[in-house]
């Protein structure tokens, strides 16, 4: 009879923890890793610069921008190896490699209203900007 109970409480521990993964996530971008779009942008010197982190996806999955300004896409790697490391934006033909650690910039150019796709070196990360007037 030991085992059994040792057993069921081995199983209620792993399920509690994944579902508590689950509803909490891992990281500390709150809705950003679950699809919810956000304003992460950031005006200087007459540019806005979308800010994506890179690691095991890129957060956060969709953002929303001004259409009509010049625009720099930021991508902040910290440890980044994964397919993540690459990204991939079929509409502009860009594709560029992410360096392991640090920041790169994309230049959009001035975006028009619409929704701007990419995703990582290997199609599985997808994220998506929304640039409105």
């Amino acid at each position: 009879m030991k085992p059994t109970i040792i057993s069921i409480l081995v199983v209620a521990v792993f399920i509690g923890g994944a579902l508590f993964a689950t509803r909490h996530g891992s990281t500390t971008y709150g809705d950003t890793d679950r699809g919810v779009a956000v304003n992460n942008f950031t005006i200087v010197d007459g540019k806005q610069i979308v800010e994506i982190h890179a690691k095991g996806g890129f957060l956060p999955l969709k953002s929303i921008a001004k259409a009509g300004m010049p625009t720099i896409l930021r991508f902040d790697t910290n440890g980044t190896f994964d397919c993540s490391s690459a990204v991939l934006i079929p509409k502009l033909g860009i594709r560029k490699s992410l360096p392991l650690s640090g920041i790169t910039d994309i230049d959009l150019g001035t975006p028009k209203v619409g929704v701007l796709q990419g995703m990582c070196g290997m199609g599985m990360y997808p994220f998506e900007i929304e640039f409105q007037s």
